[in-house]
């Protein structure tokens, strides 16, 4: 019975730990006894974290602070190290997993992971370095690299999967990627088609901890568009005090419905006439997978991975890209004439959305070559 172990540091927003649990779920899907256990520094309570035969352990959270900064919330930032190192070297030696995937940084963001996952290399397990689709500004990433946080990648990691295609952005030719990885397609929920409601605008910010300017824009164009009715998909991290006055203070607040600790935006953008979201990696592609031509305003701080990503899918076609000093006029003028994608869009862009699919059997094929000759409990490097 495989075992396999995601963890993601987890600093800011959901999207890490979303494509891990999109990636075990579609594992648990294709393997029925695989044990399945997910890490996450996720500080507060999500209702869609876990499911069936999938384990999640809690470590003390960070948050992001600046660009390249990170604080505890329960401790000292030392403190919350060194519990996270303790915690992440406890599971790999008690649990004994066959793989470990580590999402974004591949010794987390102080080196807290490299303990555990030399752990689970002296127990013979596979370990795995998932990166999504864009990650930054070349000339960051490539200085990133060079860094600690990134020596002896090429010893300490099996394989690097990304979350993308190369013809998206490639990895090596862009970032500097020190090993040939494997692209697996974007990572995503799949979509029910469900028929269109004419009119109805979805407006989306990811997590909500920074979505407070695409969500007062996305009222302020709503109220412009007359007989037009909004979803307004807040994230966890949402400031509800500040969104409560921003529909308090709205003419269109009767047009609009709140929903917050969704699952993921998939539901809401498939009958949707017309998305205005930010850019981030899940609710983009979900957007995208849905059939709609979303418009986008990116986040460029702290990271312009956002930025980056809108700008690639509006030179595809795929895309509008707006700003927060755009009029909201203008904005409202680009959803009205929002036009669906075909099916074969995306296909003939060079973008597919099967990842979860395709990275669940890299890590199952995987599984099976790790020296099955060796009992747990009796593996060694």
């Amino acid at each position: 019975m495989p075992r396999f172990l995601f963890i993601s540091h987890d600093g800011f927003g959901l999207g890490h730990v979303r494509r891990n649990c999109l990636i075990a779920s579609s594992l648990r899907t294709m393997h029925r006894q695989a044990d399945v256990m997910i890490v996450t520094g996720i500080s507060t309570e999500i209702g869609w974290l876990g499911g069936p035969g999938l384990s999640i352990v809690r470590v003390p959270p960070m948050i992001k602070t600046s660009r390249h900064g990170y604080e505890g919330l329960s401790y000292s930032f030392e403190e919350t190290v060194r519990k996270r190192r303790d915690m992440f070297v406890d599971v790999v030696t008690s649990w004994q997993p066959d793989v470990v995937v580590v999402d974004r940084h591949p010794y987390g963001v102080a080196g807290e992971l490299r303990p555990g996952i030399e752990a689970a290399i002296d127990q013979g397990a596979g370990t795995v370095l998932g990166l999504r689709d864009v990650l930054d500004e070349p000339e960051v990433v490539r200085q990133e690299l060079t860094g600690e946080g990134w020596a002896e990648v090429t010893e300490l990691y099996s394989k690097i999967l990304v979350y993308g295609a190369p013809g998206f952005c490639d990895h090596r030719a862009e970032y500097g990627l020190p090993i040939d990885p494997v692209y697996c397609g974007w990572v995503v929920e799949p979509v029910k088609p469900v028929p269109v409601e004419p009119r109805l605008l979805v407006i989306a910010g990811g997590g909500g901890g920074d979505g407070s300017d695409v969500f007062a824009l996305g009222v302020s164009v709503l109220e412009r568009m007359e007989g037009w009715r909004g979803a307004l998909i807040a994230g966890p991290f949402a400031d509800a005090r500040c969104l409560s006055q921003l529909m308090d203070c709205s003419p269109a607040r009767g047009r609009i419905a709140v929903h917050t600790n969704v699952a993921g935006c998939s539901r809401w953008f498939a009958p949707a006439a017309a998305v205005l979201q930010m850019a981030g990696y899940n609710s983009t592609f979900e957007a995208l997978q849905a059939g709609i031509r979303p418009v986008l305003l990116p986040r460029w701080q702290p990271r312009q991975e956002q930025l980056i990503r809108a700008r690639l899918l509006a030179e595809r076609g795929l895309a509008e890209v707006v700003s927060d000093d755009t009029d909201a006029g203008e904005v409202a003028r680009l959803l009205s004439r929002s036009e669906r994608l075909s099916s074969s869009a995306l296909k003939a862009a060079g973008l597919e959305c099967n990842g979860a699919r395709r990275t669940a059997e890299i890590l199952v094929q995987l599984a099976r070559r790790v020296r099955p000759h060796l009992p747990r409990g009796a593996r060694t490097r």
